[in-house]
């Protein structure tokens, strides 16, 4: 199937059952895997002109919901962190649109810029893990943890596993409750960060939130299993919003494709969409280590894969 905007010709399936398999592991974390995708279509399917970051966020529109909806349904929502996110990335993944298509349009050199994004976030992610006997989270993911394998053990489905408690929500801090431990950041502390990685996922074409949820864990300690639907949904508001902008803006570049693929996005979402929603579903099986730890591999691996394109090139 040949796909105009794209510019590129594939098996109709292949999108789909590649955007589910991602999906399934990368939800885990409070990752779309549009992060991955980006690789994907880049370096295997030849997709490189700016419209690919469009698209991107365009599987994110589709995909993310059902996992969205599953958190919440499991308590596992914190609301007060899902704000912060959205208002501190919407603005941030506005100008990195503007970042990706005036300064890298060249595939080559954004290639570059985001191995070193990726880079970062392994590193960061892979010391956050080899530190976490110092982690003040530990007992709250070791408990729910064990608590999960009870439950399961006794197949009861009338009692319910721990949910999420807010405590405190204002604009200078953010507390709230999960399995007997309480966590307390800066309000604009995670607003400044929020930013910050608006920018870069907005020039990496992936969503504000796609890639907030790494940082969450390493800098702010907080447990994966509370940060991830908050991260989802920051990806959906702001993926929704790059989309628009790169709609918008794709008529003042008439030399250049800077609107999304419409089909290709939509058969990565589908796929995605289901892949989500059983990574979500199936998170809580998962300890929360070995879920960091797939996080810190995919990452690694991808960004020294771009690396290794820049300069054998």
């Amino acid at each position: 199937m040949y796909f105009p905007v794209a510019g590129i010709e594939v098996n109709p399936l292949v999108p789909p059952l590649v955007a589910f398999v991602v999906s399934f592991f990368t939800s885990m974390g409070g990752v779309s895997g549009a992060f991955l995708l980006m690789p994907f279509q880049m370096s295997f399917l030849g997709y490189t002109s700016p419209s690919v970051s469009a698209t991107n966020q365009l599987f994110n529109i589709v995909a993310i919901p059902s996992g969205v909806l599953r958190y919440i349904r499991e308590g596992r929502m914190v609301w007060p962190l899902t704000i912060v996110v959205i208002v501190g990335t919407l603005p941030g993944v506005l100008v990195g649109a503007i970042v990706r298509v005036k300064w890298l349009p060249d595939p080559t050199a954004f290639k570059l810029f985001a191995s070193a994004v990726l880079l970062w976030i392994g590193v960061k992610l892979a010391l956050s893990i080899l530190k976490k006997d110092k982690s003040p989270n530990k007992g709250a993911e070791e408990k729910f943890q064990q608590l999960v394998k009870d439950h399961s053990k006794r197949n009861d489905e009338g009692e319910k596993l721990p949910t999420v408690r807010v405590l405190k929500f204002s604009v200078t801090r953010i507390s709230y409750e999960f399995y007997g431990e309480v966590y307390d950041c800066s309000s604009i502390g995670l607003l400044s960060l929020s930013l910050i990685v608006g920018v870069v996922g907005g020039i990496y074409g992936i969503g504000g939130g796609s890639i907030i949820a790494p940082f969450f864990v390493t800098i702010f300690g907080l447990p994966v299993y509370t940060v991830a639907g908050a991260a989802l949904m920051g990806t959906f508001v702001t993926s929704v919003a790059g989309v628009l902008f790169y709609q918008a803006i794709a008529p003042l570049y008439p030399n250049m494709a800077i609107a999304p693929d419409w089909t290709l996005g939509i058969l990565f979402g589908i796929g995605g969409m289901a892949g989500m929603y059983l990574g979500a579903r199936c998170q809580k099986f998962f300890p929360a280590k070995i879920i960091k730890w797939m996080l810190t591999v995919i990452i690694l691996f991808t960004a020294a894969k771009y690396i290794s394109e820049f300069f054998l090139k």
